[in-house]
């Protein structure tokens, strides 16, 4: 698994990009993102837990997920779905809700999918982030969950 930011402007250096090639057919990968019951298994970083994650896979229908750290802390985020291309292409917007319920600095992410005979590329791009410190957080959360998400999808084929 490879993961990259690159770029020469202060906003490019606010972009991340996650790749990763998973054995598993595109249209189980893409399943994977929008259906409830895969991503209770694979959703968060490692030792975290999915107990809440409701969505509307479709352009203007929204989503909402608590995670749960090892150390019992909750952490709800949320956004709206702008484009469902099955199984190519996934583009949502992404916020964490603040405990007063204000929501924080909202990223736009956009997943694609590529068929590679029977595996999947997959691209994660997620921009523009307030500082390259929260990308960086970013980066070490995708990459852990985009990781279990590679051991899961062994389970189903």
């Amino acid at each position: 698994m490879g993961a990259s930011s690159t770029g020469a402007s202060e906003s490019t250096d606010r972009v991340l990009v996650v790749e990763r090639i998973f054995d598993a057919p595109r249209s189980l990968c893409f399943r994977a993102w929008i259906e409830p019951q895969h991503l209770f298994r694979w959703f968060g970083p490692r030792g975290f837990r999915v107990p809440s994650y409701t969505l509307d896979p479709r352009p203007g229908g929204g989503w909402r997920c608590c995670m749960v750290s090892p150390e019992g802390v909750e952490h709800w985020v949320r956004g709206v779905f702008r484009e469902v291309l099955e199984p190519e292409r996934l583009v949502f917007t992404w916020a964490h809700e603040n405990a007063d319920g204000t929501i924080g600095h909202e990223t736009l992410i956009t997943v694609t999918f590529a068929a590679l005979g029977e595996k999947t590329g997959l691209t994660l791009r997620q921009e523009t982030f307030e500082s390259i410190e929260a990308r960086d957080g970013h980066r070490n959360g995708w990459s852990s969950a985009i990781e279990r998400l590679a051991e899961y999808l062994v389970t189903l084929n």
